[in-house]
């Protein structure tokens, strides 16, 4: 099989598998012990986490805490729920689900328009009594590259805190300013299971899960070294490799553009993080070429939304119709994937389609 679908989840590095085994039981045994116990066994496991902590810390910007989560879900949530004020929530129209249905469920909710090349429009007013402003970094369905920045000093004009979905971008680049940023560690070849919220020094958030209060009184629940050892060990191994990676998924990206020269792209090839080709072909039945290519693992728009029959949201709010928005497919590949395999691919995929008439 041939993985091309990065942007639903990455393989596993080496490194934070091994490192993820020696918390599981330890080769003495003794790596199983709580991270909050007070004896030696439960010591050993704190410092693991605290050194997975600083490892993920050091991807984020500097003066703030990270709040280790079940994933960008529950960060996403805690920064939502737990934003003071009563005001109202704007947030782009490409956002993902995470973002836009906790949105809608506090209600309150603006919703910022997209220009035709993806990018979420920068030039529209935040709404008056706006608490919090939500624009992602990066795409999770088409891959554009979000203006931050402008949003970022908006929100601060309008008196109100930003959030960033980080998902997308954590890892492969540096991240946009920001009050709260969202990300998980399987978008980086970590474990499933965990993800951060970042929160800038001196926000005060309100505990949406409540116990024993173990992350900063903001979250609660007993912590899996385990996890949070693989996520620390994936987030260094990405500092390390980021340029490098950067390179490959170039290179991946030209050749890409090449084989599929013929269909076309959605949305902004420059702004844009280049391990996400999304593209359409007229007429194209993407059920039917999934079954046919059956070996090779891609999208139908998000992975996240797959199954709901329901048109892409993204596709649909840079201004393509539902039959343009269901002929589309996500391509996605990064650090493992090999130059031959992506041309093993086109080949299978452009000839399935060819074969639908």
């Amino acid at each position: 099989m041939i993985y091309l679908d990065y942007q639903a989840t990455t393989p596993l590095a080496p490194e934070a598998r091994d490192a993820m085994l020696q918390w599981l039981d330890g080769p003495d045994g003794t790596g199983f012990g709580n991270p909050h116990s007070p004896h030696r066994m439960g010591r050993m496991a704190a410092a693991a986490v605290d050194l997975a902590r600083d490892r993920v810390a050091a991807l984020f910007p500097p003066n703030g805490k990270v709040i280790f989560t079940s994933g960008a879900t529950e960060a996403i949530n805690l920064a939502m729920r737990g934003c003071p004020g009563n005001g109202a929530i704007s947030v782009s129209a490409i956002e993902h689900a995470a973002v836009l249905d906790t949105a809608h469920a506090i209600g309150k909710c603006h919703e910022l328009n997209v220009a035709a090349d993806g990018q979420c429009n920068a030039k529209q007013d935040i709404p008056a009594n706006t608490r919090l402003v939500a624009v992602m970094q990066v795409n999770n369905e088409i891959g554009v590259i979000q203006p931050t920045v402008e949003f970022h000093r908006k929100a601060k004009e309008a008196g109100a805190l930003y959030l960033c979905d980080a998902v997308q971008a954590f890892g492969k680049m540096p991240l946009a300013g920001a009050d709260m940023i969202a990300v998980s560690a399987h978008k980086l070849h970590g474990p499933k299971g965990i993800g951060a919220l970042w929160v800038r020094n001196g926000i005060e958030l309100d505990p949406q899960q409540t116990g024993g209060g173990q992350e900063a009184n903001l979250r609660s629940g007993t912590l899996s070294p385990a996890l949070c050892a693989g996520f620390g060990a994936a987030a260094k191994v990405a500092a390390e490799r980021m340029d490098e990676d950067a390179a490959h998924v170039e290179a991946l990206w030209n050749r890409a553009r090449e084989l599929f020269a013929d269909w076309e792209l959605n949305g902004s090839a420059e702004a844009r993080w280049h391990g996400n080709l999304n593209i359409r072909k007229a007429g194209l039945d993407v059920a039917r070429l999934m079954s046919d290519c059956r070996d090779v693992m891609f999208s139908a728009g998000s992975a996240c939304a797959s199954g709901s029959g329901r048109p892409s949201h993204v596709l649909q709010a840079i201004g393509l119709d539902a039959a343009q928005a269901k002929s589309s497919i996500r391509l996605g590949f990064g650090r493992y994937t090999a130059i031959s395999d992506l041309e093993t691919a086109a080949e299978k995929v452009k000839i399935a389609a060819s074969q639908q008439g």
